[in-house]
């Protein structure tokens, strides 16, 4: 063995939790992803998908997505920027700039990309990045690959980021950028960003603004445009980034801004320069998402219908489901072991839900995310409930009558 096999060797923690039995990670579906997914040959309830408005598996998505392949072929065989652009790319580009309400959009091959090269690219030595301190794992790597300076302020803190904007205005030269950027919602906590608030303040201290919107496009807003026309503040926002792998059900990522900052992304962002384009069959599925998501409004009803009812009946049973506002719900256990016990025992019992712990979230705060989709019916998420809470109570983390 090695050094550097000996010293990856000493890192033993997942075999610790695969000894206890409860490992809780790549855990494989035989199925499409759906409301019922296969697993282990068994029927298991799914409440932890992204899918908001479960279009994984709608027959126009699937066919727009074949048609791509039969007449593009599986892949582009490059980047972008050298021969990996297609008609399709730039269709689809004009779609998204659109429906989010900005000048131009760029597509990047997955969401992490995106920003990293934006982050990374469009601020320099003398500038700041100012985050949100729960804002998602791609931002934060964005900003250590970045030349500028980086502050955190606590998450959803009106007064701490104003404290950080006059810290860092105290340090500004007149031409020196500040770029305030934070989730629209929050992946793990399920709450909103407090954009009103941000833009006054960027105003006040001459900041510009980012929103990773991920995970709200689909699902706020009018026809789902996300978090900034939910506030009615697209235009005061200079960057929306948004994923294909939540509501739009493939993958692949985009940025959304004027003119002028595309021109300098498409030439800087080293993620879209140095990465091959995402294959014409995920395009082609973003571009039938979109067309639906604008024709089918009743599926963001759905959502929301479907959000209200399960988070109603979790606040019922006394579970501790924090700030969430949105499909996302957290279910905090606040214990890392039992956090691990209940989503293994939840899987046996036939429900699906994400373990969430440090680094991801504090280690005083481990919880497990139940997500909702549209294509969940209400008698699917009473029976999801109905055992989280069977489960909570034999874990001691809900304590009450049996149901």
């Amino acid at each position: 063995m090695n050094l550097l096999q000996q010293k990856m060797a000493r890192y033993t923690e997942p075999q610790k939790v695969k000894a206890a039995g409860v490992y809780p990670y790549f855990r494989a579906i035989e199925s499409d992803q759906d409301t019922v997914v296969t697993m282990n040959g068994k029927r298991v309830l799914m409440f932890g998908s992204n899918s908001y408005l479960g279009l994984t598996n709608h027959p126009k998505l699937k066919e727009a997505a074949k048609r791509a392949i039969d007449k593009y072929g599986s892949g582009c065989a490059g980047s972008r920027f050298l021969n990996g652009s297609l008609d399709l790319h730039v269709k689809l580009e004009h779609a998204l700039a659109e429906f989010v309400g900005k000048e131009e959009a760029i597509v990047f091959s997955t969401g992490m990309q995106v920003n990293l090269g934006v982050l990374s690219s469009l601020l320099g030595r003398k500038d700041f990045i100012i985050i949100d301190e729960l804002d998602h794992a791609s931002i934060i790597d964005g900003t250590r690959l970045s030349f500028a300076t980086t502050r955190k302020y606590r998450h959803n803190d009106m007064e701490s980021l104003e404290k950080t904007l006059r810290m860092v205005g105290q340090k500004r030269g007149p031409n020196d950028m500040a770029l305030i950027v934070m989730d629209g919602v929050f992946s793990m906590e399920g709450d909103i960003c407090k954009l009103p608030e941000i833009v006054e303040l960027a105003r006040k201290y001459k900041a510009n603004i980012m929103v990773d919107d991920a995970h709200g496009l689909g699902v706020l807003g009018n026809l789902g445009r996300g978090t900034c026309d939910h506030f009615g503040l697209t235009d005061e926002v200079d960057l929306v980034m948004g994923t294909f792998s939540k509501s739009l059900a493939t993958i692949g990522g985009f940025i959304a801004t004027s003119h002028e900052i595309a021109n300098w992304l498409k030439h800087h962002a080293r993620s879209l320069i140095f990465s091959a384009s995402i294959a014409p069959a995920n395009a082609a599925a973003v571009i039938a998402a979109l067309e639906l998501i604008q024709s089918e409004p009743e599926r963001i009803e759905k959502v929301w219908a479907n959000t209200r009812h399960a988070k109603g009946m979790l606040d019922e049973l006394g579970f501790d489901t924090g700030p969430s506002e949105t499909p996302i719900i957290p279910i905090y256990v606040r214990d890392i072991n039992k956090t691990f016990m209940l989503t293994h025992m939840l899987q046996e019992a036939g429900v699906f839900v994400n373990p969430v712990i440090t680094p991801a979230v504090a280690p005083e705060d481990t919880l497990i995310r139940f997500s909702l989709m549209a294509t969940h019916t209400f008698e699917q998420i009473e029976e999801a409930v109905d055992k989280i809470a069977m489960v909570a109570r034999k874990l001691d983390i809900l304590v009450g009558q049996e149901v």
